[in-house]
């Protein structure tokens, strides 16, 4: 009857364990079949199936270590099938599940069953006990106690298998917040190590766990009673190390992003005081040019009196020299917006210095009046991509000093998206290693720098809209194509 009743709780089990299965792969990863429930159901009936057949191929024996590794592999391959036949692409991601799932479920099986059945195995003792004080006073009660603690000990470990096992995979999704998130391989190493040695320490204990003494076999628990305490509370800990790890990587993935918005935000504040001083300089430009207006007539009205060769051309060198200090306050760009006017003055200024010679072109850069998206976040996309293609024809001209640099900035209204454009001649090879379809920056300083166009895009989806970018030969093109909605306007700004 034993025997029985437990084969009904291990199957029953089994059939959890495929529920969790599918529930913790489906949490993750986009199934193949094309509805939620039967992609989950015949990932779980596999799972089954396949369990079944390692019970049946791997030898049962405990303290054999090829059978407790051959299982342990049979196992993992298992579960790596399954999540290659039943889940669309195989990410880093499933490496990780498949690690984990095997171990939660054996390290909460290796728990309970030490636990539970190291008290049953104290059972009798106490029916003994019993039965000499007289609390137990007929056989027939003493064997009943005796097959109702069997059969409640049997009954609490499989549900406490059970309850563990969900318990910790519900964590695990519940903690894995970030589960688009393209972890690296060094991730994988950290989230992998707790996982992978809780999948030794079973391992260890399936070939440790019985000692043979004068031909009598004993279980290691036995032998040393503390070890009923101790090793589920070692296993346990185990379990809870894979659950930390996870939520010490999410940890770390909240403080990166932090940090590059961080970077982000102290970047578009630089530009805007970048913006603040060039407008001051041709502010404080005009207020010169009041000042000395009255001074300025005079000496015009002074020459002009003048009928000599030598005062007409006096006069003219002091009207041209009037002229160019009024062309160093005149803004060289007009789009229709007055903080990308600003903008554009201010990088062509600052790009000239850099890059002498550099000729930049927004005479098709228009924009109306009347317009959906915030000037604050056009000034953003135009400012990091100018920064960009700055940076670009920089390291063109000092490669090729004599080399055509320019950039040129394009935008057109099409039906209700506004599309900017942004052309600029650079030396034809994009930088390292393209990371999120993006490509690396060419500057020394990687933490701080080569975001401009993730920058870029996060502004562009703000407006249901997107980026996009091209190298026709010596020349990179930069689209950003944004609805023309209005949103609302950032808190401070």
């Amino acid at each position: 009857m034993y025997k029985a009743v437990n084969l009904v709780f291990a199957g029953m089990l089994l059939v959890f364990q495929g529920y969790c299965l599918q529930y913790f792969y489906g949490s993750f990863l986009e199934g193949r079949l094309p509805g939620k429930w039967q992609n989950g159901l015949a990932a779980a009936v596999c799972y089954i199936v396949g369990r079944l057949a390692v019970i049946w191929l791997a030898p049962s024996e405990t303290g054999d270590y090829r059978a407790a590794i051959g299982k342990l592999m049979l196992s993992l391959g298992i579960l790596s099938v399954l999540a290659l036949c039943f889940y669309q692409g195989f990410h880093l991601i499933t490496v990780f599940l498949v690690a984990a799932f095997q171990a939660a479920a054996d390290l909460s099986r290796y728990a309970a069953a030490i636990l539970f059945g190291g008290l049953g195995g104290r059972l009798p003792d106490l029916w003994n006990q019993w039965m000499e004080r007289g609390i137990i006073t007929s056989e027939k009660v003493f064997g009943l106690a005796v097959k109702g603690g069997v059969l409640g000990t049997q009954c609490l470990q499989y549900l406490a298998i059970a309850l563990l096992l969900y318990w910790s995979l519900k964590r695990l999704v519940r903690g894995f917040q970030e589960k688009e998130y393209p972890i690296r391989r060094t991730e994988l190493l950290f989230l992998l190590t707790p996982a992978a040695v809780g999948l030794l320490l079973c391992t260890l204990l399936r070939i440790i766990m019985i000692t043979v003494e004068d031909s009598v076999p004993e279980l290691l628990y036995e032998r040393y009673p503390v070890l009923i305490f101790l090793l589920p509370a070692i296993l346990l800990l185990a379990l809870l190390s894979i659950l930390c790890g996870v939520k010490l990587f999410q940890d770390m993935i909240c403080r990166n992003r932090e940090r590059s918005e961080r970077i982000v935000l102290e970047k578009q504040i630089g530009s805007l005081q970048e913006h603040m001083e060039e407008m001051e300089r041709v502010y404080a430009g005009i207020r010169s040019i009041k000042h000395d207006m009255r001074n300025t007539l005079s000496v015009i009205g002074r020459l002009s009196a003048g009928t000599g060769t030598e005062e007409r051309e006096e006069l003219q060198a002091y009207l041209s020299e009037f002229q160019r200090n009024f062309e160093a306050l005149e803004l060289r760009f007009r789009t229709g917006n007055t903080v990308v006017d600003t903008l554009l003055n201010m990088k062509y200024h600052e790009a000239v210095r850099e890059v002498p010679g550099l000729k930049m072109d927004a005479d098709r850069l228009l924009f109306p009046q009347e317009q959906g998206v915030h000037s604050y976040d056009i000034g953003v996309i135009l400012g990091n991509a100018l920064d960009n293609a700055i940076e670009a024809c920089g390291r063109l001209a000092a490669k090729e000093p004599g080399a055509d640099t320019f950039i040129r900035l394009t935008s057109l209204q099409k039906g209700n998206f506004l599309i900017l454009k942004v052309e600029n001649s650079f030396d034809g090879h994009l930088a390292g290693r393209r990371t999120k379809d993006l490509p690396a920056t060419g500057k020394s300083d990687k933490k701080s720098h080569g975001i401009g166009l993730a920058n870029i895009r996060s502004t562009a989806e703000k407006y249901q809209g997107t980026m996009d970018f091209k190298a026709e030969g010596r020349v990179f093109i930069l689209l950003v194509m944004l609805k023309n909605e209005r949103k609302e306007e950032p808190e401070g700004l």
